[in-house]
């Protein structure tokens, strides 16, 4: 650090979407914050471990791990945090799960840098009413999967176990989004 400037808040932003990341990572360095950056939930736990950002931007659905295990790890590294968890699958169902386990806000793509700012700046609040929103079923079918995953820290076979399903149909769903005709 030079003489007489200041620190600048660190933020881990994980998205797979690397062009995607190379644009947001520029807008926010553009907004003050020193911006490192991870395609997968693997690549980034070893970051975070080594320095616990102050801020991240986490992308719920990527290749490999989901983005909730990260939100997870960063808050039992660091409680104080500021996560905002992104996503192009979003759900109410899952923005209570990210909330609950410690992210700030949760926010549908696109979103753009300054939306992601004014995030941070927000409180948790899982206490919100959730109205009467319906998720057609494949969809609350491939929430709690996903809630399952998460809680089995990704381990296919054990979240099976508690699915009371085969390994490999568990597998096959994992690989199909709901709404996808396949």
């Amino acid at each position: 650090m030079i003489a007489g400037q200041e620190e600048l808040p660190s933020l881990l932003l994980v998205d797979d979407d690397v062009v995607f990341c190379e644009v947001l990572g520029r807008a926010l360095q553009k907004r003050g914050f020193e911006v490192t950056v991870a395609h997968s939930v693997e690549m980034a736990l070893p970051l975070a471990r080594d320095n616990p950002p102050e801020y991240a931007v986490v992308d719920l659905k990527m290749g490999g791990a989901s983005g909730l295990v990260l939100v997870e790890a960063l808050i039992s590294l660091d409680k104080s945090t500021v996560i905002v968890v992104l996503t192009g699958y979003a759900s109410i169902p899952t923005a209570v799960i990210a909330m609950k386990m410690g992210a700030t806000q949760y926010l549908s793509k696109p979103a753009n840098a300054d939306e992601i700012v004014a995030a941070f700046k927000h409180e948790a609040t899982t206490d919100a009413p959730l109205g009467d929103y319906m998720l057609p079923l494949d969809r609350l079918e491939w929430e709690h999967i996903q809630h399952v995953l998460c809680r089995h820290d990704n381990n296919i076979s054990a979240a099976a176990r508690e699915l009371n399903m085969h390994r490999r149909t568990l597998q096959r769903k994992l690989k199909k989004m709901p709404g996808q005709n396949q």
